[in-house]
């Protein structure tokens, strides 16, 4: 059963989720990046900053985990294996028996539920399951129906064109359905690699980087300090780790200067400091880009008079990221930097100082791959102006947060469903610590975590599986293994995971079925 609602019906708000793919955690302005991100500051100095929210480590199982409310491994999606269990119910589904309209605009990548129209329930999407191109997607769906591909060479960026979609679906609203709430889902592509971004915006940032990714590092680890973060420990660069994607010696295919190992900035060359910095210089521009369109999408709300009442929801899909290859049109190595015929990636030194303060890399469950940015907004329903909230969550939380805010009961949930493991989200609008989690679970690629309160325990499978423990409560960089000291603890903890990740299995194995999921019955829907 859900929770009852702390809102009226009468005053449902409505509901703007942007997702930003492959951002590090340290990346925008309010969470002490260097990249000019105003729009997203703007909604962080008058609405609420979360420091210790998680993801799943990886695009497709966020999405999952945010679309359906339960752990990836939960609904055989990590790996994944078919569509959702019937009890699976995309969130739209629940949403639209309250009346809302629900928009969707950018990448999907959510394997369970693959028509974002006839599966997910959405009224209106425009789906780009082309990850590779941001000039010329060749995959490309408008509600369902496979569109032509984008031309080379044509007047095309997808953060742009998924901005504009979702501004003529509200456009739509306001003019058709003014007196119903929305759901608008806006799901960047970027900076997730192919690192290409428009000419103008890379302009902005061509020196910025030259300075190298230490010092880069440093420096937002201290603005975050400065900005109130809760900081205690910074996680160090490992020079001997590379990403589990990509051949190896694949980046000597992509360019000379290229390296796949976070050394120190003052042991490369020029050429390839120069190099490195470009790249960076194009996921900053990405970055700066997303915050560009973001402003349009928010400014289309105000536009329509919904700007105080629409709840509006930022993070990342999973921490930057450290891999290096080559796919879609292959990298032209004569072509400019970013643009269309050109295939760059991160790499690992500029992901250790995008994910500052904390560890490691998208895939890997240690703190840099797994925890988010989370800004939440919303003048109508959260007094609180500029502050931090210490609430530990995951993104199993959001649904039971829009269902609350949405008014929606235990009625419409399946009989035969599961409860959903999360939290709502909206005690902690009011005060700080009002809605942690009771324990957050982990796996991904053989990488495995459990956090229970302020303890972690985490295990890589480069490392050998072997469990690590940290206190994060001291030690949030994971920077001191004390696993020694407590042999208790992680026995204690290990069992835990292992039995929950037993539980999750049986639920998802004694319910796979390819039939579609299940849409809730339509209860006190607004007209």
């Amino acid at each position: 059963m859900l929770a009852p609602s702390l809102w009226a019906a009468a005053t449902k708000p409505n509901i703007l989720v942007i997702l930003a793919d492959d951002m590090g955690f340290s990346d925008l302005g309010c969470y002490g990046g260097e990249i000019a991100t105003p729009n997203l500051d703007g909604l962080a100095t008058n609405g609420l900053r979360y420091s210790q929210f998680y993801n799943t480590a990886r695009c497709w199982p966020t999405r999952c985990s945010l679309i359906t409310g339960y752990y990836p491994q939960q609904i055989h999606m990590d790996p994944p294996r078919g569509r959702f269990p019937s009890w699976a119910v995309p969130l739209p589904h629940y949403l639209k028996t309250q009346g809302y309209r629900c928009y969707h605009a950018g990448k999907w990548h959510i394997n369970g539920a693959p028509a974002a129209i006839a599966d997910a329930g959405f009224d209106h999407s425009y789906r780009v399951e082309d990850h590779n191109r941001n000039f010329h997607p060749q995959q490309v769906f408008e509600d369902d129906v496979r569109q032509p591909p984008v031309p080379k060479g044509s007047n095309y960026y997808t953060s742009i064109a998924y901005a504009d979609y979702i501004i003529r679906c509200l456009q739509e609203h306001a003019k058709r359905y003014p007196d119903r709430p929305f759901f608008a889902f806006l799901a960047f592509t970027t900076p997730h690699f192919p690192l290409q971004a428009l000419p103008e915006d890379i302009a902005r940032y061509r020196d910025r980087y030259l300075e190298g990714w230490d010092k880069v590092h440093a420096d937002r680890a201290r603005r975050l300090r400065e900005q109130g973060f809760p900081l205690n420990t910074v996680a160090a660069r490992e020079p001997a780790i590379r990403a589990p994607s990509g051949p190896p010696g694949v980046e000597t295919n992509v360019d000379p200067a290229e390296i796949a190992y976070a050394i120190p900035w003052k042991e490369l060359t020029p050429e390839q400091q120069r190099f490195q910095a470009v790249k960076m210089a194009i996921h900053a521009a990405m970055v700066d880009r997303n915050d560009q369109e973001i402003g349009r999408v928010l400014e289309q709300i105000r536009r329509m008079g919904a700007y105080e009442d629409t709840a509006i929801f930022f993070f990342s899909d999973n921490g930057a990221s450290a891999e290096i290859l080559v796919r879609g049109d292959g990298h032209d190595r004569k072509a400019p930097a970013g643009s269309e015929a050109s295939f760059l990636c991160l790499g690992p030194g500029w992901s250790t100082a995008a994910n500052s303060p904390f560890r490691r890399h998208k895939i890997w469950v240690y703190e840099g791959g797994v925890s988010t940015p989370l800004i939440i907004h919303w003048p109508a329903g959260i007094s609180a102006r500029g502050q931090w909230r210490q609430d530990i969550g995951h993104v199993v939380d959001l649904m039971p947060t829009f269902l609350e805010l949405a008014g929606v009961s235990g009625d419409e949930h399946p009989a035969d469903a599961p409860p959903f493991p999360g939290r709502s989200l909206v005690p902690s609008f009011i005060k700080d610590g009002a809605s942690s989690l009771e324990f957050v679970f982990f796996s991904h690629s053989g990488n495995r975590a459990l956090r229970v309160g302020e303890w972690k325990l985490v295990s890589a499978k480069d490392g050998g599986n072997r469990w690590e423990l940290y206190n994060l409560a001291n030690d949030r960089g994971e920077t001191t293994d004390v696993a020694a000291q407590h042999p208790g603890r992680v026995r204690d903890m290990a069992a835990r995971w292992s039995e929950l990740e037993n539980t999750f299995t049986r639920q998802a194995g004694a319910v796979i079925t390819n039939r579609a999921p299940m849409t809730p019955k339509p209860n006190a829907v607004r007209r």
